[in-house]
Formats: structure tokens, C-alpha cells, sequence
């Protein structure tokens, strides 16, 4: 970690290929401080050689890899995950400088991804095969799981350590070798991450790190023969792009794409608990969270006690650099996002709903933007068909369980959603009849390194976490062996 003459350290930002950090390149790309709007740092650019090397190198660390002891990854995985504890706070620094986010949380952040490797550490050594047992007894039959190969990874801004250690940790803990696109607007968590990685031990070619312009180095990187997989998490609409190339050339793919979560609350709720609550989920990192709470559904009866206290909490949200004490909201990651949510708050306006609170920007010194509730949206407003990936949400009634699950089913996303209510029987029903990959009720439950995490539909398909943690990053073989039973 280094300082670059500013008050606070900031992580010097470069390319990783084959070992080899690269710092000077024949184009850069300006990484602006989203509190202020000043440029940080200047991050280097690929060229196509260098992508090139990212991935031949990312093969020829591979072909030894592979065959490395699972034990070894374990232990590799797990000096990483003791290393991202001890630099949290200098890496949280550099990312709240980048991405915007209060410094507690991109410091938390750092930490519980760090649980994600030593989640991926002991899926490691949990590689199984099985044998099956055969019609005819000269034949022996069983299958394994091998390492699918070079994977490449592209990863988002608003969890830019999180989301690319979970692609990093998988690949390594397969036995596979990765080349990791991510985030141009907050890259600093990324090459932190990589760092760690080298000093935890892992092989050099291992993790390769590139950056550029996103469409050029993704068509180069899926249209490579060496590149046998993709992990993508972003937008449904550039998913679908990458998901589409991936099957004309024949890559498996993991896809993580966008969402627009409801959440339910049904009048038997601990009203008062809920509206808190999701007040304080709907501003976690600004509102850019891919499982951020967006369509609030409240029924009837509970509808006017909810939208108060929901107004009330939101209002108090404390907005300002992610630096000062007692924020609870930083800037959003880059001024595209204030367009888009300013467009989102002019449609409901000429929809006929009411902006209860927020809805403008904040000063014209960074990219802040006042947490926004709307209400009395009706189903045709943009805000309730479009993930907004901001700090804006919409509350609406509904009548009874039929009304809601219609409504909450009724678009193509489908990865989070949440109930609240008392009743077992409500929850039951409504966590069975929601289409989703993930359902949490009464409390946010989601993304924990030991649960799957991905969704259905529009949303992408594949898990991250969990059991399925390494599904992805392995091939299944079946081996048939005859041989004749000695006499």
C-alpha cells in the first residue's frame, strides 16, 4: 500500500501478468474520488498482447496447478484469508476513496469476504468423486471432478473485493488459473486482493489482473480457445451479451446479474421493526446492491404505519464522505448513477406518485444523492419495472396473497426477495409461491459464504457459496475400466 502525496494512503494501481506487476502503459484510465469528483489515480489499460499473456500465462500456471495438492490450496487460501483480516483497515482506506462507501463498511467488507476463503479453503479438500457400482464385475466405474481450466471473471464496482474474491477463491481452490477484469471505477480493492494472493504464496500466473474498456477485453477473453469459463456479475443487459458469446463458443459460465427485490410485509408484521429495518438495508452502500430491497409491498391495513416510519428512518439517513464520522451513507460510485436516478424520480413524478422524501441531488460536490422514497407508483412506473441501483425505493399496497405474489412475480428479475410477517404458515407460502433464488424472511439473511448465492430467470443462473461453491470451476469425468478377473 502506498501514498500517493494525498491525506490518506491509496493503493498504487497495476496490472498483474504472469508475476509481473505492470504500472506504465500506453493508455490510462482516470479513477475518480466519488466524494469529490477529483481524480485519484491514473489506472494503466491493456493492450491486446497484454491480454494475450494474461491468458497464456494463466495456462501455463495451470497445467502444474491442476495437479497441486488440495491441502496446498487449502493452506494458501487460508494464509489469504488471515492476510485480508490484517490489512483490512489500509484496504478499506483505498476503497472507500474509490467506491464511495462509509469506511466502516468497506472495512467490513474486506473481513467477511476474507470468510468466503476460508469457506473455498475447506471446499478444497472436499472434492469428491464416487464409484458406481457396476452390472458386469470385471468393469470398474467411478467419476471424478477435474479443474475446468483457465476461467476468466469480471467483476463489479459497488463490492469490488467481495465480489472478486469469491471468483478468485473458486478458481483457486479447483485448481484452475483466472484472469480477473474488474472494476474500472473502484479497481484499488482488486489489486489489493492480488497482492494478498501473492504474498499468501499462491503460484505466479495463478491470478492474472487486467483492465481496459469492458466489451473489448470480454470478447477477446471468450472468444480465447485457452478460456474455458466465465464468471460474470454486472447488469442483465450486458450479462445477457457475454452469456450469449459464451454459448457460441461453448464456455460454461456462472452469471450474477441484476435484480429489482421485493419485500413483503404483511399487516401481521412487527411493523415499526420491519420499516426500520429495510430503511436501513435500502441504504447500505447507497442502494447499490444487487439484493437491495427495491418494490415494497405493505398490505393494507399495515400500509400508512409503515410508509411513516419508513419515511422517518430514511429522512435521518446521514449522507456525506464515506470519511466522516457517523455516516451512514457515502456518494454513489460515479455520476452515471445520479442521472439514472434522477430520470427514475422525473418518471414517477409525471406517473402521478409522490416523492415522500430525497428525490435530488445533494450539493454539486461529488456524486451524493438524497435517499428517496416514493409512493403511490403505479405498476407502469419505470421505478417498478427498472432495478434502480440507487438509494431509491417505492412502496405500494396490496390486498391479499394473490394480489402480491402476482405483483412481486410479475418481472423477469428473480434473485432476492423478503417477507416479513408472524405467521409460519404466511412465510411458508409466500417463500414457496415468490420466484426467486433467494428468500429471506423477518431478517437479511443472504450471501453468507456457507449458502448459495444466485438467482433464477433474468437474474443469471450458477451459485456462488455454499456447496455449490466449486460446481462451476470443476468438469465431471466418468472413467470405465474393464479388466479381467484374475484366475
Amino acid at each position: 500500500m502506498t501514498d500517493q502525496g494525498s491525506e490518506r494512503s491509496y493503493e498504487r494501481l497495476g496490472m498483474l501478468i504472469g508475476g509481473e506487476w505492470i504500472y506504465e502503459t500506453p493508455r490510462y484510465g482516470d479513477v475518480l474520488d466519488p466524494a469529490t469528483g477529483a481524480t485519484l489515480s491514473r489506472l494503466p489499460f491493456a493492450e491486446s498482447a497484454d491480454i494475450e499473456r494474461a491468458v497464456e500465462s494463466a495456462h501455463r500456471a495451470f497445467l502444474s496447478w491442476k495437479d497441486s495438492s488440495p491441502l496446498d490450496r487449502s493452506l494458501v487460501l487460508r494464509r489469504f484469508a488471515d492476510l485480508a483480516r490484517r490489512n483490512a483497515e489500509i484496504i478499506g482506506q483505498s476503497l472507500t476513496r474509490d467506491q464511495g462507501k462509509p469506511i466502516a463498511d468497506a472495512t467490513a467488507e474486506v473481513r467477511f469476504a476474507a470468510d468466503h476463503a476460508d469457506w473455498a479453503a475447506e471446499e478444497a479438500r472436499r472434492i469428491y468423486g464416487r464409484v458406481i457400482p457396476p452390472r458386469d464385475l470385471r468393469v470398474h466405474q467411478y467419476v471424478v471432478r477435474e479443474p475446468v481450466g483457465v476461467c476468466a471473471a469480471f467483476t463489479p464496482w459497488n463490492f469490488p473485493f467481495s465480489q472478486a474474491l469469491r471468483k478468485v477463491v473458486a478458481a483457486v481452490a479447483s485448481g484452475c488459473a483466472i484472469v480477473l477484469k474488474g472494476p474500472e471505477d473502484s479497481p484499488s480493492a482488486v489489486v489489493a486482493l492480488a497482492r494478498l494472493m501473492e504474498e499468501a504464496g499462491l503460484p505466479a500466473g495463478c491470478l492474472n489482473i487486467i483492465w481496459g474498456e469492458p466489451a473489448a477485453i470480454s470478447d477477446m477473453l471468450l472468444r480465447h480457445p485457452l478460456v474455458k469459463k466465465i464468471s460474470f456479475t454486472g447488469s442483465v443487459a450486458v450479462g445477457k451479451q457475454l452469456a450469449a458469446l459464451a454459448g457460441l463458443h461453448m464456455k460454461r459460465a456462472t452469471m450474477e446479474l441484476g435484480g429489482h427485490a421485493p419485500a413483503i410485509v404483511y399487516d401481521d408484521a412487527d411493523i415499526e421493526a420491519a420499516a426500520t429495518a429495510l430503511a436501513a438495508q435500502k441504504v447500505r452502500n447507497a442502494g447499490q446492491v444487487c439484493i437491495s430491497p427495491t418494490r415494497f409491498y405493505v398490505q393494507d391495513k399495515a400500509h400508512d404505519r409503515f410508509l411513516a416510519q419508513f419515511i422517518d428512518t430514511i429522512a435521518k439517513t446521514r449522507v456525506g464522505s464515506g470519511f466522516e464520522e457517523g455516516v451512514q451513507m457515502g456518494p454513489l460510485c460515479h455520476e452515471r448513477r445520479i442521472t439514472a436516478i434522477e430520470d427514475l424520480v422525473a418518471d414517477a413524478r409525471e406517473q402521478g406518485a409522490t416523492i415522500a422524501t430525497g428525490g435530488e441531488r445533494i450539493g454539486n460536490h461529488g456524486f451524493f444523492f438524497a435517499p428517496t422514497v416514493v409512493s403511490g407508483a403505479t405498476e407502469g412506473t419505470r421505478l417498478m419495472k427498472e432495478e434502480p441501483f440507487g438509494p431509491i425505493a417505492v412502496v405500494a399496497r396490496f390486498s391479499d396473497f394473490g394480489d402480491v405474489i402476482a405483483r412481486a412475480n410479475s418481472l423477469p428479475f428473480g434473485l432476492a426477495s423478503y417477507v416479513f410477517t408472524r405467521s409460519q404458515e404466511r412465510a411458508q407460502h409466500t417463500s414457496r409461491a415468490l420466484a426467486a433464488g433467494m428468500v429471506s424472511v423477518n431478517h437479511f439473511g443472504l450471501s453468507l459464504p456457507e449458502t448459495p448465492f444466485g438467482g433464477i430467470n433474468d437474474s443469471g443462473y450458477g451459485s456462488e457459496g455454499g456447496a455449490e461453491t466449486l460446481d462451476g470451476y470443476l468438469n465431471t469425468k466418468f472413467v470405465s475400466q474393464f479388466s479381467q478377473i484374475p484366475k
